[in-house]
């Protein structure tokens, strides 16, 4: 059983940083585009901003969770590396507890917002809902929740083979 649930959240990270990685490089297309069109072409367009600001919010919150399994995120060691081992792992087992109840919380409130927003169009993109534009929320909720029960269950994944792809430190 644990040799499927982390060969499957090691198919949902890569799938994970994919999109986080092609929102991050459609949002850092689109903003130029966006620039041009103001500033050269003096006709500013409506969808650039829009599609940007939906690429940044699924950036922040898909990639945080890939961040997360990482163990690239920030982190202040300062008090923690000065304790005992066993105190350094109790107190990691506290802060990955605390982690999961802030995700299930944000699941929880971004699921209904999502619910709440369904309907509404978004004034400069009428293609999609204000419902949808916010739906990274709880879906970047849901894989760090499985990625904290990950942790919780098996330990850190931050030095298996498909972590540490690209990182060459």
């Amino acid at each position: 059983m644990s040799r499927f649930y982390l060969s499957c959240m090691d198919k949902l990270y890569l799938f994970a940083m994919a999109v986080a990685g092609l929102a991050l490089v459609v949002m850092t297309v689109i903003i130029p585009i966006n620039v041009f069109s103001r500033y050269v072409l003096n006709r500013a367009e409506s969808w650039p901003e829009p599609v940007a600001i939906i690429c940044m919010v699924t950036f922040t919150f898909i990639g945080a969770a890939v961040g997360y399994r990482a163990g690239s995120h920030i982190a202040v060691n300062m008090l923690t590396d000065r304790l005992p081992p066993f105190w350094q792992g109790l107190l990691a087992r506290v802060v990955d507890v605390l982690m999961l109840v802030i995700s299930l919380v944000m699941f929880y409130y971004s699921y209904f917002l999502c619910l709440e927003l369904w309907e509404q169009p978004v004034a400069e993109f009428p293609v999609v809902t204000s419902g949808e534009t916010y739906l990274p929320l709880p879906v970047g909720a849901a894989i760090l929740i499985l990625f904290v029960i990950e942790r919780l269950l098996f330990g850190s994944q931050e030095n298996r083979p498909v972590v540490l792809i690209g990182n060459h430190s």
